[in-house]
Formats: C-alpha cells, sequence, structure tokens
C-alpha cells in the first residue's frame, strides 16, 4: 500500500512539517547551528508539541500509536531542512521509545513511554568503545551488583556516545556476566550522564553536527538496580535485545536520514541546474548535467523504495534482518554517489559553505559508516541468508 498511493494521514503530516521546516529552519540558521555542532531545544520542544515523538509508542501508553513508516517520513522530511532537529527526535522516539517498548518492564514503559511519547526525554547510545565497534559482544564496560542487591556499580569506557552532554539517560550496553561467556554475558542499563563517577569528553567530527559525539568514561558509578532495561528479567539479556526488533528499527532511522539529505542534495542541484548559465544557456540544458541529474533522480527513487519496503515490513511485524540491512547498505552507499554528482554540478559553490551542498556531502559521506558499517551490512546479509563459511 506505501508504494502506490500514499496513506492520507502521511501525506497531511508530511505537509505539517513542511510548513514547520519552512517556518522554523531558515537555510541560514541551519548552517549557523551546523557550525556551532548544536540545535536549539526550544525548537525541538515545537516540533515534539506536534505530537511526532509519539509515532513509536502505543496508544495505551500515551502514544500516537506505533506507525513506524509515518515516523520515518518524519525524519525523511526534518532532513530535507537539515539534520539538526532529526538527531534528537531519533534520540527520544527510536532509542528511547522503541527500546523502551521492546525491551522495557511494564513498570519502565508506564514511568517512561508517556513522556518520551511527549519529547520530554531523550536517550544516547553507549554501544561503543575503543576497541570495540562493530563485535558488541567484546564490550569491556562492567556493572557489578552491590553486595546488598540495590545497585550497580559501572566502569568502563564508551566511546562515539552522541549526545552523552545533554541526554536524559545513556542507553549502555554493560558486561553483567563472565568474560568469556560472550552473548550470554550482556545487559543493558540506563545511566543519567550527571550521575557523580561519569566524566564526558567531547569528539569533534564532520558530519551529522547537531551535536558533539563523546567519550564517556564511567569509575565507580553508582544507579540503582531498577535501571536495568527490562528490570530482574533484563539481566544478562542484553544480546537478545540486541538481536531484536530495534536492531532493526535502528537500522530503518539512519537510512531515512540519509534518504532525507540525498533528496536536498538532488533538490539543490536540480535547482541550480535551472539558474545557472555558462556558454550563453542554462547548464541544465547540457546533455551531461541532464544525464547526471536524471541518473540521481533514478536513483533516489531506488533508495525510496527499498527504505520505505523495509519500514513497511517492520510496521507490519514481518521478518525483516535482511531487507533492513540491503535498505542501509544500499541507501548510505547510493546517496553518496548521488551528493558526489550533485555536488559536481554546483563546482565550485559545491565546496562553498554559503551552500548547503558542502553540509549535505559532509553528512552523506558518514552514512556508509554510522548506524552498522556497509561492511557490517553485508556479513549480515550474507549470514542471515545462509551463504556457506567453510567447506559441508
Amino acid at each position: 500500500m506505501y508504494f502506490s498511493e500514499e496513506p492520507e494521514h502521511i501525506g497531511m503530516l508530511r505537509d505539517t512539517l513542511r510548513r514547520f521546516v519552512a517556518a522554523e529552519m531558515p537555510r541560514d540558521k541551519v548552517r549557523e547551528w551546523d557550525r556551532a555542532h548544536m540545535f536549539p531545544p526550544e525548537l525541538f520542544r515545537k516540533l515534539a508539541d506536534l505530537g511526532v515523538c509519539g509515532l513509536t509508542i502505543e496508544e495505551s501508553y500515551g502514544g500516537q500509536g506505533r506507525d513506524l513508516v509515518a515516523a520515518v517520513a518524519v525524519i525523511e522530511e526534518i532532513c530535507r531542512g537539515g539534520a539538526c532537529l532529526a538527531g534528537p527526535f531519533i534520540h527520544c522516539a527510536f532509542y528511547g521509545g522503541i527500546n523502551i517498548a521492546e525491551n522495557g518492564s511494564e513498570e519502565q514503559k508506564r514511568e517512561l513511554l508517556p513522556r518520551l511519547a511527549r519529547g520530554e526525554l531523550l536517550f544516547a547510545y553507549g554501544l561503543s568503545e575503543p576497541e570495540v565497534g562493530g563485535d558488541l559482544a567484546s564490550v569491556s564496560t562492567t556493572a557489578e551488583r552491590s553486595p546488598d542487591g540495590k545497585s550497580l556499580r559501572i566502569n568502563g569506557f564508551k566511546r562515539w556516545c552522541t549526545g552523552a552532554d545533554w541526554a536524559d539517560t545513556i542507553y549502555c550496553l554493560v558486561r553483567t556476566g563472565p568474560a568469556d561467556a560472550r552473548y550470554k554475558n550482556l545487559s543493558f542499563v540506563m545511566i543519567p550522564p550527571n550521575t557523580p563517577g561519569i566524566r564526558v569528553h567531547p569528539i569533534e567530527h564532520a558530519n551529522l553536527r547537531y551535536t558533539l559525539s563523546s567519550d564517556v568514561i564511567f569509575e565507580d558509578v553508582e544507579v540503582p538496580v531498577e535501571n536495568i532495561v527490562g528490570g530482574e528479567a533484563g539481566w544478562n539479556r542484553g544480546w537478545q535485545m540486541l538481536a531484536g526488533k530495534a536492531l532493526d528499527v535502528e537500522k530503518i532511522e539512519i537510512s531515512a536520514v540519509t534518504f532525507g539529505i540525498a533528496q536536498a542534495a538532488v533538490e539543490e542541484a536540480w535547482e541550480y541546474a535551472g539558474q545557472r548559465k555558462q556558454f550563453g544557456r542554462l547548464i541544465g540544458a547540457h546533455q551531461a548535467v541532464r544525464h547526471d541529474l536524471a541518473e540521481a533522480r533514478t536513483k533516489l527513487e531506488a533508495c525510496r523504495l527499498m527504505l520505505y519496503r523495509a519500514a513497511w515490513l517492520a510496521q507490519t511485524n514481518q521478518p525483516c534482518s535482511v531487507e533492513t540491512s540491503m535498505a542501509k547498505l544500499f541507501v548510505a552507499d547510493t546517496a553518496v554517489e548521488i551528493g558526489l554528482v550533485c555536488q559536481r554540478v554546483l563546482g565550485a559553490y559545491g565546496l562553498a559553505e554559503g551552500h548547503d551542498m558542502e553540509r549535505h556531502m559532509r553528512d552523506l559521506l558518514g552514512m556508509p559508516i554510522v548506524g552498522g558499517s556497509s561492511n557490517m551490512q553485508k556479513n549480515n546479509i550474507a549470514n542471515r541468508l545462509g551463504l556457506a563459511t567453510q567447506d559441508a
């Protein structure tokens, strides 16, 4: 149904968001926020007031009803104007809403989901470590129970913890069992960044500059045992949580960011080609430019179909691990190709800060890395489709 005529409610949502972006995200301000590595909290508040943060949360917990296709459309429309607000939206609706809805205890759902639906809480991911990227089963950050069983003591080091300086909680993957008990010794713990014993060190980076990413060091950090995601039943079940639906949705939301930025790049190059004159005529009249932009539009449409099919499969609770990995791989790699073509259409202006293309290209170049690298997605696809790894 999402590939013939888009449902009316999503079309109305897009119209609302386009008006919001036009009114609240002028291009000069978006460039200014990008240079400052920030997003305006008051602007996110206005976005949350539209009710979009509840699109990943059931009505029984205060949300709008779980609609992943609509949530993907939100990300796409925001990113066409600039990724600065897509970041906090994802930290709320996806990092928070999806993970607590899928993995939280009933008490955690009742307490946190209504606040997440209102946009009142922002989560940061604490997954990677200096020596751990894709191999999350090897994390060395530990959580140990206190003798009375009422608290946990956290020690370790997380890297690329984006938003740790302003998030309300770090959704942190920790080792809670013997080091050699891979896959059976992991848990998720919610750790407020202002807890004593936490040090946050910003990392300068080139893309998705709605904030800084950070190193986070935990030294004898104590949190109540109630902060174990899933409650007591979640202890040592972190790997199952990682392998569940939340990870599939993670691949979809970052693909939606990529698609929205790529769409913005094509729109800018298309407009430029219809205004810029060289050799006595519009550059859009030159066959080389026309062919490049026609191919970019075609690739963009292929990205849209893969993205929204994966979102639809996830929304309808169908198996989609392969399809979400394929979408992440294809959209990320193809968007880089699209962006480079569009940047060349603008020539030197595609490298200048006064144009959005420079930012689009910085953002797109990182997409085959963030949210699970393209090589990781290829491994996922081959493994899940049963490609043999050794002789029979």
